[in-house]
């Protein structure tokens, strides 16, 4: 994987695929990412990635194309977010509404010959997550996308990306089974 990679063209293909048909941005941001829908200070919604990083644009989309129309009208989608310093009920909850971002991310990467790196992101938490666990949970929701098919913003992401990286269909086999990281 020695292509370069530059959140500026992740800018530009999200736009290209998404800006006419859903009024929303990609928006390169300083700290923590978050979603804002369109209000009074602007009239386009915007996926706000975190300091630049390719890897952030593709972990914020992914959780933009789970999004319900109506959780594209909130902050945040409306979705719950317990920062860093959980403990280990909290980090279970956490990595549950994690999966199918983070198998959605793991496909971008595939289809942008991007490496993927699982996060269950608790560096100060109480608890010692088990990254071979929930990167295994991961990895059946990514062969269940591939089994029954992408939604169409997410398909069309994978299209673009495709295109653009030139790299070759999704198959199984660009997914391995974690066995230990």
């Amino acid at each position: 994987m020695t292509q370069q990679h530059d959140y500026q063209d992740m800018i530009r293909i999200f736009d290209h695929c998404f800006f006419d048909d859903f009024s929303t941005r990609l928006v390169k941001g300083e700290d923590e990412p978050i979603y804002l829908p369109a209000d009074e200070t602007c009239d386009y919604h915007r996926i706000v990635f975190a300091h630049g990083y390719y890897a952030s644009t593709l972990h914020e989309i992914s959780h933009w194309c789970i999004a319900g129309a109506e959780r594209r009208l909130q902050v945040d989608f409306g979705y719950w977010y317990c920062p860093d310093g959980r403990d280990e009920t909290t980090q279970a909850q956490f990595e549950q509404v994690e999966i199918k971002p983070q198998a959605l991310e793991w496909i971008f990467s595939v289809a942008a010959g991007f490496t993927f790196n699982i996060s269950c992101d608790n560096l100060e938490g109480t608890c010692e997550p088990d990254r071979v666990a929930f990167q295994r949970k991961v990895h059946a929701q990514v062969m269940h996308y591939l089994e029954q098919g992408l939604p169409e913003r997410p398909a069309r992401l994978v299209a673009a990306l495709q295109d653009f990286y030139h790299t070759e269909p999704l198959h199984s086999e660009q997914f391995p089974w974690p066995e230990t990281l």
